[in-house]
């Protein structure tokens, strides 16, 4: 199976997933027994993962539109990015008793960049960690210095990275890519999440632990200073 015909495969699973545990979750709400606290936690679940859906599905578009040259590189926070990710996935790691914890290391504050393209890199990531964390395991966002880089590390403690998956991210995946040892990360979300990092002259990695795998994206710092706002 050539990789254009594997990664249609791919995208097909990764997009009927979603809408399956939509079905379920919805044939299992029972109006006349559930109480009202079950049924809301429910509904807010479908919800969150609808809202997923269509964010990949969004992203998708956005590749298809990266060669229109329509998404400006400019200097951009990456503090508050990460922030706005975490508050955006903030009740859907609520809702599956998990959280993400952060640590904001660096000192610079601005990378080269564009906004919309570096959530969905770092929402992808988090949105993939969500499913290999415990209470005693927290996922943890990372942000760091690196000489002229700022790199973004994702923490997770799922299965071990197949080596020819470590490989293919290193060298820039052309397809989205199946990743069987760990069902709950989304082939097609590293796809889309290298595909940003290629028209954003920055690199995706992925590092492996014996208890998991930090994703990363590194950004090219920007030099421009930040003004400071009066009154």
């Amino acid at each position: 199976m050539n990789s254009e015909v594997n990664g249609i495969f791919v995208v097909a699973h990764d997009l009927k997933s979603p809408l399956t545990l939509m079905r379920q979750m919805a044939l299992a709400m029972d109006f006349q027994k559930d109480s009202t606290a079950e049924l809301e936690k429910s509904r807010n679940k479908i919800i969150r993962i609808s809202e997923r859906a269509m964010r990949q599905v969004n992203d998708l578009t956005k590749i298809a539109r990266l060669e229109e040259g329509l998404f400006t590189l400019e200097p951009v926070s990456i503090r508050a990015v990460c922030d706005d990710v975490i508050s955006e996935l903030e009740q859907l790691f609520a809702l599956n008793q998990r959280k993400l914890r952060f640590e904001y290391r660096n000192k610079a504050r601005l990378v080269i960049g564009n906004y919309d393209l570096i959530f969905s890199v770092i929402y992808n990531f988090c949105a993939n960690a969500m499913y290999y964390s415990t209470v005693e395991t927290e996922s943890c966002l990372i942000i760091s210095d690196k000489k002229d880089k700022i790199v973004v590390d994702v923490r997770d403690f799922g299965p071990s990275l197949p080596t020819s998956v470590w490989r293919q991210i290193k060298a820039g995946l052309t397809a989205p890519t199946s990743i069987s040892m760990r069902p709950g990360s989304s082939g097609l979300g590293l796809y889309i999440a290298s595909k940003f990092a290629k028209y954003l002259n920055a690199e995706v990695s992925a590092v492996r632990h014996r208890d998991g795998t930090s994703f990363q994206v590194i950004l090219p710092v920007s030099h421009q200073a930040i003004l400071p706002m009066f009154d």
